[in-house]
């Protein structure tokens, strides 16, 4: 499983530097600093995006050996995943300021 995590990660990491180089090699530097510094902003979805799933695994692993307090475990889950999520938004939503705000 963290095979392939890592896998796609150096993937894309690979595929957004083939789609920055051009830019770089056009002249247009701000561009292409703008569209990198957008994608490592994106990257603060990658620790978000783990810890859920961790997250649900102790959930799941937790209901299992405990039935009676599903929807207990369950609540606070839902909790816990909100609030992890709020990281990987405020990287979206700085990404996306990089990508369309910034001149």
């Amino acid at each position: 499983m963290f095979t392939e995590v890592l896998t796609n990660f150096f993937l894309n990491f690979g595929g957004n530097w083939i789609t920055l180089l051009p830019m770089f090699a056009e002249g247009n530097i701000e561009k292409g600093l703008k569209y990198l510094g957008a994608g490592i902003a994106g990257v603060g979805v990658f620790g978000a995006s783990l810890g859920q799933g961790i997250l649900g695994y102790g959930a799941c692993m937790a209901i299992g050996r405990n039935p009676e307090v599903a929807p207990k475990i369950t609540t606070t889950m839902i909790i816990v995943a909100g609030i992890s999520e709020s990281g990987s938004i405020y990287a979206l939503v700085v990404a996306l300021l990089l990508i369309y705000a910034v001149n």
